[in-house]
């Protein structure tokens, strides 16, 4: 595995990065194909994410978004609805399916990924492993408030698994432009936003070592060309059409 530090200009971008960097390898077009890829950015402005198959007006204070100027997009992967904004250290994980491994299967993948996680992170953290918890499906949790929520997009060859750790994010913010989610695990037990989340006590140096470590992905890559990534912009995450088109699940 290799890694990408790999902020673009735009949410937009950096959306599409991710669904770029998963074509690429699928099509077999990297540069070294076969290879896996840990790629790391950060946003540098608010902006909110709703997971593929869900309906924009149920999870998202439209009103309050359009008032505080805070853009909504929509990704490729399922899961819930994020605000992302300075202070929320995104990964990106693309990874071959192995049919007869730990990569076989939406449920494995997620436990495969997850527990190597929270091994890294309660060492970084100087905790005991069992400090960091998988609930729902996809979280990460600590102390029973999740600090990272992640989701998958899955091709033939390759998968896509990536998510987010809040170090700094204004909670506040969250609850002013987020609704209460339409699905919730069991374990939030109704707790609004500024009850049930919590922000991850490590800095972005020390996330990114803890995650560079255990993957071993030391070694640095190249990109997807530019353009395979603006092409996505320009035909579906700069588009209203995406964002706000009605749609089933199809993503998990």
């Amino acid at each position: 595995m290799k890694h990408l530090d790999w902020t673009l200009h735009t949410p937009e971008a950096n959306l599409a990065a991710d669904e770029a960097l998963l074509d690429w390898c699928e099509a077999g077009a990297s540069s070294e194909p076969g290879t896996e890829y840990l790629r790391f950015w950060m946003p540098d402005r608010p902006f909110v994410v709703v997971g593929y198959g869900q309906q924009v007006e149920r999870e998202v204070d439209l009103a309050a978004c359009q008032r505080l100027g805070i853009p909504v997009l929509r990704r490729c992967s399922g899961g819930g609805t994020v605000l992302q904004a300075p202070g929320c250290l995104n990964y990106t994980l693309v990874l071959r399916i192995d049919p007869a491994g730990p990569t076989r299967s939406v449920t494995t993948t997620n436990r495969f990924v997850l527990q190597r996680h929270a091994t890294a992170l309660a060492r970084a953290l100087d905790l005991e492993p069992h400090a960091i918890r998988i609930q729902g499906d996809t979280d990460l949790t600590l102390d029973g408030r999740k600090f990272s929520g992640n989701a998958q997009r899955r091709h033939r060859r390759y998968l896509l698994f990536h998510g987010t750790f809040l170090l700094h994010l204004p909670l506040d913010l969250m609850t002013a432009v987020l609704k209460m989610p339409s699905r919730q695990p069991a374990y939030r037990q109704g707790r609004s936003h500024a009850d049930f989340l919590t922000t991850l006590p490590l800095s972005e140096a020390e996330v990114r070592r803890a995650l560079l470590h255990a993957w071993s992905a030391e070694q640095p890559a190249s990109p997807p060309p530019a353009d395979v990534v603006w092409e996505l912009v320009r035909t579906r995450y700069a588009r209203p059409e995406w964002t706000f088109r009605t749609v089933g699940t199809g993503a998990t």
